[in-house]
């Protein structure tokens, strides 16, 4: 079934997320208040508050906002990169909304992502939503059958139907013995990064680095080489 997709037609993406405001203080009273019922079904120990839970507020659509979106695809023999970044997060959905509409809006267009279906696809409808924007028919799943959707995801399709698991980008591509450059940073440095070092680029070069991975990992369910160094583009 993988091996026929056609990977021209597929769009890879990472997301990356942080928490709407700096700290817990700054929350205006109406969230802070629904996020402290949040951090009480959260909590883990007593040592956990609202407080301190508060910089995991970012994997939370309602709590967090998008500040990366990073796409590839494959042209010709090229495989392209390019991130959508911004510090106003409309700004950032309407520019990766408006590429959706005009590039990725046939029915055999997919999109892929890890762990895509339980947190980057629906985090995406969900804030272009509250930002008042229209939803790209592509992600748009109400009223589909699961045939309809066009949504690949990487961890989904490693399950085989065996639903226990989380299985991590990173071992996957251990797994693969697929080859990745080090990081300066991991998803838990991100909120410091971009609300303490205001270093958006440097989010973006590590989000573009997953994206890359998520598709290497895919052209290792199809049978088919990696992506040779040389043919990496970033746009």
């Amino acid at each position: 079934m993988l091996e026929q997709i056609k990977i021209r037609n597929i769009l890879f993406l990472d997301i990356e997320t942080v928490p709407q405001f700096s700290t817990y203080s700054q929350v205006p009273e109406r969230l802070q208040k629904l996020w402290d019922i949040k951090a009480s079904r959260i909590k883990q120990n007593e040592e956990d508050t609202a407080e301190n839970l508060y910089q995991r507020a970012g994997i939370y659509s309602e709590f967090g906002k998008i500040i990366c979106v990073s796409i590839g695809f494959f042209s010709n023999s090229e495989f392209r990169i390019k991130s959508f970044f911004d510090d106003d997060e409309k700004k950032l959905l309407i520019e990766f909304s408006e590429m959706l509409n005009k590039h990725y809006c046939k029915k055999d267009h997919l999109l892929c992502a890890h762990n895509g279906k339980e947190f980057d696809f629906p985090y995406l409808a969900r804030r272009i939503i509250i930002n008042e924007l229209p939803l790209p028919n592509i992600l748009d799943s109400a009223g589909k059958k699961p045939w309809e959707i066009s949504h690949l995801d990487t961890m989904e399709l490693w399950k085989f139907g065996d639903y226990k698991n989380y299985t991590s980008l990173a071992l996957l591509s251990a797994v693969f013995n697929i080859p990745t450059p080090k990081d300066d940073i991991n998803g838990s440095d991100v909120a410091r990064v971009y609300w303490e070092e205001k270093n958006l680029k440097r989010i973006a070069i590590y989000c573009q680095k997953d994206v890359l991975t998520i598709a290497q990992i895919f052209l290792k369910y199809q049978g088919k080489p990696l992506i040779k160094n040389e043919n990496i583009v970033i746009v």
